[in-house]
């Protein structure tokens, strides 16, 4: 090995490196609070990125839409983009809640109306009970029960839970007063973001080049590209998918003659943002407000869910979303589970786009690699046929042994 400054500096660069790691393995839990007090110091801002790539994708479609011929609006157009962006957005959160708010409070009022209904029935059941009484006083009385000591104890625990709930409303009015202020912080970021997008873009690719060399510099900036791509598609696609799942309950509940039909297909529009089984919440949650007004329509609403989520799983997620960020069928349900078991539901928003962005980085080293060493296509294309057993011939004055 010549001994140059360039081998002596990527030395260095190897031990520091090593030296580094085997303190961060040493110190491994103050290392972790250090990364939590450094994520909820930059919450804010990781919020208004978030929300900013978010509103980007319909910003992008408005802007596109908005004198795309004329340079005179060219001054206004951003502004106005960002504007109409955040009303339709806003719009469609109204539009929900005005249906889901009117559809809770009509289940509401239909429980309390039905509640005398229940109260008699409960009457009932406790007359038929009148002929066991007896045998329970006689097992209550001839129980050894210490009064005295079950009232301390009960005392006792009721000035625990009085402390515990004066402190959590104290940490429930702090919580809440620092998620309204990130949240405000948030989004003046992604007002930021939204309106000088090119500029920032500029300096972090000058970051880059300036950093690193220029073919590494090259091929980082085409892996973010890549996965701005992503998770753009997976967005949209994700969204598509809601709003035909929801859709087709809607259209299916009103041709069976089930209640709540707009307001359960919004409810499932909603969940079904949740990836493979976000969709089973709002199962979970029409199926009991259609079992107050009719237990037999609750069961036959089960039936019509799990026939439309077969066809939804099996026909429209895959091909809708998988189709969108580039990543088979099967890759789409490994990355859902995967996701989910280790991050909960921002997992499973996250790890689909993630899977599809390692997917096609190792389908491309693949496809180069195999053409650097020219390997034929008929070799990984087709499944050779294994050969054929040889069949001994026994000779005529042989015997077995």
């Amino acid at each position: 090995m010549e001994w140059n400054k360039q081998t002596v500096k990527n030395l260095l660069l190897v031990v520091c490196g090593g030296v580094l790691f085997y303190s961060f393995l040493q110190h491994l839990h103050g290392a972790a609070m250090m990364i939590r007090w450094l994520i909820s110091l930059l919450s804010p801002f990781l919020l208004g990125g978030a929300i900013s790539f978010i509103l980007n994708v319909p910003m992008r479609a408005v802007e596109r839409a908005l004198f795309p011929l004329e340079k005179r609006g060219k001054g206004f157009r951003r502004p106005l983009a960002v504007l109409l962006t955040l009303v339709a957005v806003i719009s469609v959160l109204a539009l929900a809640s005005g249906v889901i708010a009117p559809g809770i409070a009509d289940a509401i009022s239909t429980i309390v109306s039905q509640l005398p209904a229940a109260l008699d029935r409960l009457k009932d059941w406790l007359w038929k009970m009148e002929g066991y009484l007896p045998i329970l006083e006689e097992t209550i009385l001839g129980l050894d029960l210490e009064w005295s000591t079950l009232s301390a104890k009960a005392i006792a625990l009721l000035k625990d839970w009085g402390t515990a709930l004066l402190s959590t409303g104290s940490g429930l009015i702090g919580g809440v007063v620092s998620g309204v202020s990130t949240f405000a912080i948030g989004m003046v970021f992604a007002f930021y973001i939204l309106m000088q997008k090119e500029k920032l873009g500029r300096q972090v690719r000058q970051i880059f080049y300036a950093i690193l060399p220029e073919q590494q510099a090259d091929k980082t900036l085409g892996v973010v590209r890549l996965a701005g791509r992503t998770f753009s598609s997976f967005l949209s696609g994700q969204c598509l998918e809601a709003c035909i799942l929801g859709t087709l309950f809607v259209i299916a509940m009103t041709i069976f003659r089930l209640p709540y039909a707009l307001l359960v297909g919004v409810l499932i529009a909603l969940t079904a943002l949740i990836p493979i089984v976000g969709a089973f919440i709002g199962c979970a949650v029409g199926a009991l407000l259609i079992a107050i007004t009719d237990p037999m329509k609750a069961l036959f609403f089960i039936v019509l869910f799990l026939l439309l989520q077969q066809l939804e799983g099996n026909l429209i997620y895959p091909h809708v979303v998988g189709s969108s960020v580039g990543l088979p069928s099967i890759w789409v349900l490994a990355a859902v589970t995967l996701g989910g078991k280790l991050m909960g539901v921002a997992g499973m928003l996250f790890f689909i786009p993630l899977c599809s962005v390692i997917y096609a980085l190792i389908r491309g080293f693949v496809k180069e690699r195999l053409e650097k060493k020219q390997i034929p296509t008929e070799k990984w294309m087709t499944v050779p046929a294994p050969p054929e057993p040889e069949l001994s011939v026994k000779q005529p004055g042989e015997q077995a042994k």
